[in-house]
Order: structure tokens, then sequence, then C-alpha cells
């Protein structure tokens, strides 16, 4: 039986393995992906979704990949005891972030999917909020704002239509320090040209379980994946300049994390998923935790679905005139 559903995916960086894991157990219960959306590491799996991946495929594409890849670096990173702090300084990010934009560029193309032309829903072509297929989410630090890509690109004066969805997946997986961030050049409306800093929407801790709502009581459920952390996580091991930043950026995604509360009604309808103290980015060590972050994943889902009950949720979130 085929279940329609949106899916909301959260950033967590390699620990994405347990929301891949949660989403094979939901595709293994008959759910079929209408609209999709995520922040960073989950914009890379929701992308991979809307261009018609199935969890299956991601798995087979990404379980026995180096990711180690993904940490490309320029000259300056070479430069022995200073390449990362120059990075830094010069680049704002110790990492370039190509390999990573190559990377699911190259997937996107196998299924016919460019630019966010491609993810337009025909039957939701005139909705303000379903018109695509895909949202991706970061954060504007020039400006200061959230994103909701490819809506908002409007703003830079480009045609939604026209955004490359691998320039909007690398744009939502700029992780502050580790990558550098997409710089994106535009003209404002006196015709100057500008620059904005684009990083990860994590950064706001942003999981808009609700992005798909409408005004109507829906047709089908919205399902967030979220990774939560333990209450307690093993100390960072600080031995050089890189494991500092590293350390950086987990504390700041990871422990503002752990004080973000999920209002009521995106609370009951998110999959949470321990991240068995995995670190966002431990991409030497995921080897070796991937496949019980999958599990995780997958059991996970399966104590959330046993609990779920679409009729009760619209029973408990919208008026009864409604329904």
């Amino acid at each position: 039986m085929k279940l329609p559903a949106n899916a909301i995916f959260e950033g967590g960086g390699v620990k994405a393995f347990g929301m891949l894991g949660a989403l094979f157990e939901a595709e293994k219960r008959g759910y079929q992906w209408i609209n999709v959306a995520g922040t960073s590491a989950g914009a890379i799996i929701a992308s991979l979704i809307a261009a018609g991946y199935t969890s299956v495929e991601i798995k087979k594409m990404i379980w026995n990949l180096d990711l180690k890849k993904f940490k490309d670096m320029s000259w300056l990173d070479l430069i022995p005891y200073l390449g990362p702090a120059l990075s830094l300084w010069f680049e704002n990010g110790l990492y370039e972030g190509n390999y990573l934009e190559e990377w699911i560029g190259s997937k996107l193309a196998a299924k016919g999917v460019y630019t966010f032309k491609d993810l337009i829903l025909n039957e939701y072509k005139d909705n303000k909020t379903c018109r695509y297929k895909l949202v991706i989410i970061a954060t504007d630090v020039s400006r200061r704002k959230l994103l909701r890509l490819p809506y908002d690109i409007k703003d830079y004066h480009i045609n939604p239509d026209n955004l490359e969805v691998s320039k909007a997946v690398r744009m939502s997986t700029s992780l502050p320090i580790f990558y550098e961030p997409y710089r994106l050049t535009y003209f404002d409306s006196l015709k100057q040209k500008k620059i904005s800093y684009i990083i990860d929407g994590g950064v706001l801790s942003n999981f808009p379980v609700w992005i798909f709502d409408g005004e109507k009581v829906p047709s089908w459920p919205t399902f967030g994946f979220k990774i939560v952390e333990p209450d307690e996580t093993a100390p960072s091991t600080i031995n050089n300049p890189l494991d500092y930043f590293k350390s950086i950026l987990s504390t700041m995604l990871e422990a503002h994390d752990k004080l973000y509360q999920l209002d009521p009604k995106s609370d009951v309808r998110t999959i949470s998923i321990p991240s068995l103290g995995v670190k966002t980015v431990d991409f030497e060590t995921i080897d070796h935790h991937k496949d019980k972050l999958f599990q995780s994943g997958v059991q996970a889902a399966v104590s959330f679905f046993e609990g779920w009950n679409f009729e009760s949720f619209k029973k408990c979130f919208y008026n009864e005139s409604e329904l």
C-alpha cells in the first residue's frame, strides 16, 4: 500500500546515517514522498529523494564512500602547522566544499535533475508552498536571515527555477569553520554588485517541520527526521589547532540543539534518532559507527510508527469544523 507523506531532514553531518535508517523503515512501511526539505546533511538526503532515489539506493551510494574526500583542501591547508589557521583567516573555512558540490551534482544529473525547474510539481506549480518537490534551508550571515531555497533566492534577483540544486545543497552544507561559506554574488535593485556569505541552515537550529503546512487540513502527514544528542557526551580530545576548531564546531551545533525544544505539533510528528554520541564531523571514525547509527534510525522509526495515527493527529491539532 502506497502512503503519501512529506519529509523534513535536520542536519547532523555524518550522523545522517541514522536518518537514513529511519527513512528506510518509513519506506518499508509504504511511505512515498511528495515534498521533502532538509538542512545541511539533511539537504543531501532530501535532494537525492527529490531526484527519485530510494533509501536503499542512497545507502548503496554512500555506504562505502570515502567520506574523507569531502575534506578537500586548498594549497593553504597543506602548509604545515599553520595551514588550518591560514585557511580560516583567508578563506573563512578549513575545507573547500567543491568535492561535495560536484559529487551531489553528478548524482542529481544521473536522474536528470540540474536546476529547481526540474523539480516543479505540475499539480502544485501555482502553489507558493509546494511548487517545488524540494526545499533546502540555509543561512545568509551577511543579511542575517534564514533562507528557504529556491523560493528566497528571488531576493537576490535570481529566478528560483534557475537555481542549481547542487549549489543550494552546497550552501546548506557549509558548516561554519569546517567548510568555506558559499559566496553568492548578485546585483541589487541599483545594479550594484553584492556578495552574501551563505552557511549551514542548522546554525539557527531551525527544524521547520511546518514548512509544507497550509491553511487547510493536510491530506497526508509530514514527518520530521531529527538527530537527538545524549545528555552527556565524551569530552573532545584537543591536540592541535584542527582538533580545536572541530571541537568548537561540534559544541556550537550539538550543545545548542540540546536546548532547542520542538513545539507540540512538530514534536508529535518527529522521529527522534539517538546520535549514539557520534559527533557531526567524525569523518575519520564514522566507518566504525555507521551500522549502529543506521540501526538506531530504524529502531527510532519502528517506535515512532507504533504510536503514530494520522487521524488522531488531525483531531488534536485542527478544529472539528476544519476536518
